[in-house]
């Protein structure tokens, strides 16, 4: 047996112990597994868009590192999946370097502008955070965490880097089915800013599915930031264009707001599960909360309560309202509030949590841990990728516009909308999420990565308030029922968006025998067809220690894990 290739259909017959690998690879995939995991001696890129996994790729066939080939795949998605990610977003990372076996941390997320006060907003009509509009955009990180990224691990230019994007953006790029669906959803909000109407609704309408999209403004934008780096974009043209615009709406962002933000390398927050270190990024973001409900999981023998069974399901559903309780009561940003990471990751207070667990009956409220709250707002438009290079280095990487696109707005001549960010803050005085000056919302935004016995995986699941539960249900995929990549994105999910209550969505590809024993413990069950965007699209690349290279991706979006070719004479 390796690590590598657990089959659902002979983990469920095994019942491994927790930890144990399935079966090997040539065994059969469970049915309703669509794909096989991708397999090379050389470099994969996965991402939601064939045409962006591409554009990695050619960064890797150039000689470049999975850091370049994840800058070319986010700017080439920016472009082909405008309302989920873009320059006028954020980003976070998790990169492994295979020479020295060390993990870093990447937090590019934007603060609130120095003049942006609950008293501003108060003057504004505004007492609670908008949603949408000018008052929710905070300074995008994008392109900052893309300097920082490519001056640590980059190695081809800047400007080939961007190239895909930019020849995307001038000649026109093909909608997919996915895209062209979630654009239709998202359109409604930009039909009242000129901006955003001018960008992406061409003739009117958004594009349809085939159709050719075209964004020079936002080739100008990225060519500014091909020439100078992260100067072409938060100082000349691009951010007088955003101060400007920002400022006549009423949000007093400036150009000092914009040339001073700078991303920070930080050192992943990690727990054991099963044997396997599994780490996420640490406060402001929503990574934790994983990280707890492993903690809380782990109390529990899941792989023998069997995959997709009503006591393994009720346990991790559990665990999800015990985990996101806490999460929401005290995280922030860390150098504006203390955030209590190690008691919270203790194993006593996993312990204790796990205890709140009634075999028998759901929990409908559930209070945060009285440790040494505040109210999100949903939101899932986010792009996730992975990649591996020919070296085994890996980046696992997360980039977000918030909401559909965004805020809404695209200031004039720029191509991108900007963020919604702002929203996730709020105005009640004294919790760690409290809106300030120069102040980072609570992210949803996670990568993560797992590793064990020389295998690691670099891992995601996008999706707003999904993502925190959607990665504790792939790591036990994993480690307790011995699943492979591809199998653990595809298996059926639950998710719960809410803080109360509950309610909970489910795939219907959980057993309808799983469903009914769940809503007799209580559960309120929606039942959701496959292929739906509402349990997130996830992307995997990992090495083993043989040193082959493998990718998945998500069939609930058209995207693909594409390898890199061999060098050609």
């Amino acid at each position: 047996m390796t690590l590598t290739a657990g089959s659902i259909a002979a983990a469920a017959a095994a019942e491994p112990a927790a930890g144990q690998a399935g079966a090997d690879i040539g065994q059969p995939p469970h049915p309703l597994v669509g794909r096989s995991v991708v397999a090379t001696r050389f470099g994969i890129v996965a991402t939601s868009s064939p045409l962006a996994s591409m554009a990695g790729v050619q960064m890797l066939e150039r000689g470049g590192s999975a850091a370049d080939a994840a800058i070319a795949a986010n700017a080439t998605l920016g472009l082909v999946e405008p309302m989920m990610n873009g320059i006028g977003g954020d980003l976070f990372a998790i990169v492994y370097d295979a020479r020295t076996g060390r993990l870093s941390g990447l937090n590019a997320s934007g603060w609130a502008p120095a003049g942006m006060t609950p008293a501003l907003l108060a003057q504004h009509g505004q007492h609670e955070m908008p949603r949408r509009g000018i008052l929710s955009v905070t300074v995008p990180g994008a392109v900052a965490g893309w300097d920082a990224l490519h001056r640590r691990f980059g190695r081809l230019p800047l400007a080939t880097l961007l190239a895909p994007a930019i020849h995307y953006a001038e000649q026109g790029v093909p909608v997919s089915e996915v895209d062209a669906r979630m654009w239709a959803e998202g359109a409604p909000g930009l039909a009242a800013d000129p901006g955003a109407r001018a960008t992406y609704l061409p003739d009117g309408h958004p594009p349809r599915a085939g159709a050719l999209f075209r964004n020079p403004d936002l080739a100008r934008s990225l060519r500014a930031i091909a020439t100078l780096g992260r100067d072409g974009f938060y100082r000349g043209p691009t951010a007088d264009a955003l101060v400007a615009f920002a400022q006549a709406g009423g949000n007093p962002m400036s150009a000092a707001d914009l040339s001073a933000l700078e991303p920070e390398w930080v050192t992943p927050i990690q727990t054991t599960y099963r044997g396997w270190t599994v780490s996420e990024l640490p406060p402001n973001t929503q990574g934790i909360a994983a990280l707890m409900m492993l903690g809380i999981m782990e109390q529990f023998p899941m792989a023998s309560y069997g995959f997709h069974s009503s006591r393994a399901l009720h346990v991790m559903i559990e665990a999800k309202k015990l985990a996101y309780a806490d999460m929401l009561r005290y995280v922030g940003d860390p150098r504006f509030t203390s955030v209590p990471v190690a008691e919270m990751l203790s194993a006593q207070h996993a312990t204790d949590r796990a205890r709140l667990i009634d075999p028998q009956h759901a929990r409908c409220d559930v209070a945060p841990s009285q440790l040494a709250s505040v109210a999100g707002q949903p939101g899932s438009e986010t792009i996730y990728l992975s990649v591996i290079d020919r070296d085994g280095n890996i980046v696992s990487f997360i980039q977000s516009n918030y909401s559909a696109f965004g805020s809404g707005l695209v200031a004039p001549g720029t191509g991108f909308a900007l963020q919604n960010r702002g929203a996730l803050f709020t105005l009640e005085p004294g919790q760690p999420n409290t809106l300030a000056p120069r102040k980072r919302p609570l992210h949803t935004i996670i990568p993560a990565f797992m590793q064990k016995d020389g295998v690691r995986i670099g891992f995601g699941i996008m999706g707003g308030w999904n993502q925190a539960q959607a990665h504790a249900q792939f790591v036990s995929d994993i480690a307790d029922y011995g699943f492979t990549i591809q199998e653990a994105l595809e298996a059926g999910r639950f998710t719960k968006p809410t803080f109360g209550g509950c309610d909970v969505a489910i795939e219907s590809l959980v057993p309808e025998p799983t469903r009914t024993e769940l809503q007799a413990l209580g559960h309120q069950l929606t039942v959701v067809p496959p292929r739906s965007s509402e349990f997130g699209f996830g992307q995997a690349v990992m090495s083993d220690s043989a040193g082959v290279h493998f990718g998945a991706s998500d069939p609930r979006h058209d995207g693909a894990a594409i390898p890199e070719g061999p060098p050609l004479p």
